[in-house]
């Protein structure tokens, strides 16, 4: 999104199960129109396009992008998932496409923002604060976020969730698994039945701020023996399921930090490596959203900020035991060990490894690498991206091999993978062997 979006003066959000239902529909017929004109463009040069190629286009994942942006809520939350697990391995000129939906969404207009605060707190609602910021300081899928100041003078900010975004919910997860289906991007041999059930599940979760609350206190306490993180602090008076409260810290982005000097970006990212390493290993509860907006640096203080704790998720004691075998053996260099430890986490199948053997070696030879090697890894390397990159396109473009994890290891690894990718954009160097060994 463009850095003065919040200027704007916002775009409604759809709150309504038609005029949802009709988003979508507009959005599959212009996709199919597009398909079938590049289609004919290439049939007409003598060459047969695959259905793949013709939906992947720049164009048709901007439709899809805008469209998302625009409606927000489980829709956007859902492009924003595929977007984190595609992105850095699709190619070059879709990349930048999607990564706008991992950038902050539109915000309401001020007419409905003024709706939903009069529904919660009545015609007054502004008597509950000495000072509420009208222009958002962020937006996000399900809701968008404003400074104000609290009748006790305390300097908080406040996460307003969108109208209609939790009954949205159910019909925004199979509409976009229609288009999914209708697309033949999945193949038919994919049960994704449990996937999506799973899916609506989290986002309501998501969408409840008094549960998050709760976690929010929680890692406060998890994490008050390490001052190196900043949580902020939950404010109960002004929240409730559909608002959350919390102390307002005055940070950056993440990503900001890419100029950083190598000192500060090797130490973000050593932090951020250790906590997930102690969320796995240590608390085992796991905040899953691996959206680098949920991370920020606030450069007084030299903290590491967190946010959004809506998708935090309790690990099965079984689960944290298999990551438990599958790190020793990647640290005795056991690939043999390491191989049947993803088999047994369900990373992949036995089918995938037998059709794919030489491709899943590599990986694995190249992960191993990476945590036996004494001293700080530099997650800048080319090579390695790349290598890791191509072997995994080799394996996921045989849509045999296509396999959903249970749903645990699913969340877990996309956090994994998150903070791999965050650690490559900020080109940090990280003592990966140092932060595992304490758990051998």
């Amino acid at each position: 999104m463009p850095p003065d979006q919040f200027a704007s003066k916002g775009l409604r959000v759809p709150s309504g199960r038609l005029s949802r239902i009709a988003r979508f529909g507009n959005m599959a017929t212009g996709i199919a129109g597009s398909m079938l004109l590049d289609g004919a463009r290439q049939l007409a040069s003598g060459r047969r396009p695959t259905i793949g190629e013709l939906l992947m286009t720049p164009a048709n994942a901007m439709r899809v992008t805008l469209q998302l942006g625009k409606m927000r809520g489980a829709a956007m939350k859902l492009g924003q998932l595929i977007s984190m697990d595609t992105g850095d391995f699709l190619p070059p000129e879709l990349t930048d496409i999607f990564a706008r939906l991992r950038a902050d969404a539109q915000h309401m207009p001020p007419a409905q923002l003024n709706m939903v605060m009069t529904r919660h707190w009545g015609k007054d609602w502004r008597a509950q604060f000495i000072r509420f910021d009208d222009q958002p300081i962020a937006a996000a899928p399900i809701g968008q976020v404003h400074r104000a100041l609290s009748l006790d003078q305390q300097d908080v900010a406040v996460k307003i969730q969108y109208p209609g975004v939790r009954r949205s919910i159910d019909s925004d997860v199979d509409n976009v698994a229609a288009l999914l289906r209708l697309s033949n991007v999945l193949p038919k041999t994919l049960d994704i039945t449990t996937l999506l059930a799973e899916a609506k599940r989290q986002l309501h979760q998501e969408a409840d701020y008094a549960r998050e609350g709760a976690y929010l206190m929680q890692f406060g306490d998890l994490l008050m023996d390490a001052p190196e993180y900043a949580v902020p602090a939950y404010y109960a008076p002004l929240s409730s399921k559909n608002v959350l409260a919390m102390s307002f810290i005055d940070s950056v982005p993440i990503e900001s930090m890419i100029g950083a000097p190598q000192a500060d970006r090797d130490r973000i990212m050593t932090l951020l490596i250790e906590l997930v390493v102690r969320e796995l290993f240590e608390f085992r509860l796991m905040q899953t959203d691996p959206n680098f907006a949920n991370y920020r640096y606030a450069p007084e203080t030299q903290q590491v900020v967190l946010l959004d704790f809506g998708a935090t998720r309790a690990l099965p004691k079984a689960m944290v035991a298999q990551y438990q075998s599958l790190l020793n053996m990647g640290v005795a260099g056991d690939k043999d060990g390491v191989l049947a430890a993803v088999l047994d986490i369900g990373f992949m199948n036995a089918q995938t490894v037998q059709q794919n053997r030489r491709e899943i070696d590599k990986l694995i030879a190249a992960a191993i690498d990476m945590i036996q090697q004494p001293g700080p890894f530099d997650f800048s390397r080319t090579d390695f991206i790349t290598d890791m990159r191509d072997e995994g396109m080799t394996i996921a473009a045989d849509r045999r091999n296509w396999h959903i994890p249970p749903s645990d290891t699913l969340f877990v690894q996309r956090k994994l993978g998150g903070v791999f990718l965050l650690a490559s954009r900020l080109k940090a160097r990280v003592d990966v062997n140092r932060i595992l060994a304490r758990y051998l």
